[in-house]
């Protein structure tokens, strides 16, 4: 099948997760990735766990499927020469070092434009390439902390807690695609690159920031609402007789259609949930009955009678349970990829179901330096014994 990035070649100076994941959508989608590893031992997050029995990390496998795999020494001056040439030969070069890092080996994008003028160049860090706090060390943790994420995420007589995900790592990865991607069409139309700078601390703060936007207003800091919603009720898990039932109300329809479910169409008219604003304010007596109807029967029963009149709302299923889901498995959301180290080795699927140009994450992961040749020799056209050289000296 077609792919919608074909011909697009991406040279990959990344590691870890932000970067990686930006490039593996990249990939997903059938742009070429020249992934950049450092000799003998290839890039850290290919030792990181959790791993598989046959000792490869399922991090790394994750998201450096497809890739291209070369080795490169970018401290020698020899190893720059060549991801200078590099440069030169592809559309988009992808970084997620700490600012000013690639600057000082040699390769900013200044120094990219002179090389090849419609370069586009993302950079990904935590904090930016602006900013009092751009030299900052950066994890996931720390962006989710300090896009104000983890102050609106926990229980109101709880620690302040963290997504169960690298959230911020994958909103850095994505928004950097989707960048990237809007800037391919700007140079399509125009003929001209640019530099693109992505923050981790500014993606979780664009997704926490509007939930909340009426603190400009008010003044008053948001507080943390466990699984409920600040501005609405019933919403969140729910204890039913045998387990949670997530259940989803936004309008006054969806509440009179769970009173329905519930048989207490006699609160329709009750004024004091007749609206969303009043039943956010009364959230306690809300959730009170719905609570109390929950008590006495199980979770399945529930959702049968909240679907009965087309309630969002959902179990509340295990992680064993999900990764078995026939939803998930009907959408091929697992899939099954050859490794020659670890053999057969299940992966997520792609989300991108296109129907020209589907994403592609069937693909296996690349050994450290396994398409040396393939673009040492035939993209740059340098000599095997060229090539040789380069790994006597280190340099690959």
């Amino acid at each position: 099948m077609a792919k919608a990035l074909e011909g697009v070649k991406v040279l990959d100076f990344t590691q870890y997760l932000s970067g990686p994941h930006c490039t593996s959508v990249l990939s997903e989608l059938g742009a070429e990735i020249i992934k950049i590893e450092m000799p003998g031992r290839g890039e850290p997050e290919r030792v990181a766990m959790p791993m598989t029995p046959k000792r490869e990390s399922y991090q790394f496998l994750s998201y450096n499927r497809g890739k291209k795999s070369i080795t490169l020494n970018l401290k020698d001056p020899k190893g720059m020469d060549l991801a200078k040439k590099l440069t030169a030969k592809v559309d988009i070069l992808v970084e997620n070092f700490a600012p000013g890092v690639l600057e000082r080996l040699g390769l900013s994008y200044e120094e990219a434009k002179k090389i090849n003028p419609g370069i586009i160049y993302a950079s990904i860090s935590g904090f930016g390439h602006t900013g009092p706090r751009k030299n900052d060390v950066c994890y996931d943790v720390v962006a989710q902390a300090m896009g104000g994420l983890m102050s609106v995420t926990g229980y109101p007589d709880g620690e302040p807690l963290k997504v169960g995900c690298s959230l911020g790592d994958y909103m850095g990865g994505y928004n950097g695609a989707i960048a990237i991607l809007a800037a391919l069409h700007y140079k399509k139309v125009t003929g001209e690159g640019q530099s693109i700078d992505i923050s981790m601390q500014d993606g979780i703060w664009a997704m926490t920031f509007p939930d909340r936007a009426n603190y400009f207003d008010t003044g008053v800091t948001p507080k943390r609402f466990g699984n409920k919603l600040s501005s609405s009720a019933p919403f969140g898990a729910y204890n039913a007789k045998d387990g949670y039932v997530v259940i989803c109300t936004i309008t006054d329809d969806q509440w009179h259609k769970v009173l329905q479910a519930m048989g207490r169409e006699d609160l329709i008219p009750e004024e004091k949930f007749s609206t969303r604003e009043k039943r956010t304010k009364n959230m306690a007596e809300v959730d009170a009955l719905v609570t109390g109807w929950l008590k006495d029967i199980s979770a399945a029963d529930a959702i049968a009678a909240l679907k009965k009149f087309k309630v969002p709302c959902s179990p509340l299923p295990t992680f064993d349970e999900v990764a078995n889901d026939p939803h998930l498995l009907s959408r091929e959301m697992i899939v099954e990829v050859e490794q020659p180290v670890s053999g057969k080795v299940k992966l997520s699927g792609s989300v991108y179901k296109m129907s020209k140009t589907p994403g592609d994450r069937s693909m296996r992961v690349p050994d450290v330096g396994e398409h040396n040749d393939d673009i040492y020799g035939g993209l740059l056209g340098l000599s095997a014994g060229e090539i040789e050289n380069l790994r006597a000296g280190f340099i690959i």
